[in-house]
């Protein structure tokens, strides 16, 4: 079974940088967009970022505009999520996403396991 596992996360301080890995196990994800969301305790799940697999069009939640750059592997099954500037309201569990939708992201979805981003000041 195609899962995607994640790497990467952890406790940073304000303005630091992070970044993120995801990549698929047991199969390939070929012909899926993938992307990221986060959910902050007591929030809905909220967009962070999407990167075509057609084309590498990449789109970001309004939020992390200008700080955060989606960018996917040699191999199209690897992708990555770079935080930079980091605020305190960036702190929630990041979540990968493949999906064969773009840039919703919400048609046929797999997701990662989560892993938690802590932003301390």
């Amino acid at each position: 079974q195609v899962q995607l596992v994640q790497s990467g996360g952890g406790l940073v301080q304000a303005g630091d940088s992070l970044r993120l890995s995801c990549a698929a196990s047991g199969g390939t994800f070929l012909g899926y967009s993938m992307g990221w969301f986060r959910q902050a305790l007591g929030k809905e799940r909220e967009f962070v970022a999407a990167i075509s697999e057609s084309d590498g069009t990449t789109r970001y939640g309004d939020s992390v505009k200008g700080r955060f750059t989606i960018s996917r592997g040699n191999t199209q099954n690897t992708v990555y999520l770079q935080m930079n500037s980091l605020k305190l309201e960036d702190t929630a569990v990041y979540y990968c996403a493949a999906s064969v939708s773009f840039p919703t992201m919400s048609k046929g979805t797999y997701w990662g396991q989560g892993t938690q981003v802590t932003v301390s000041s």
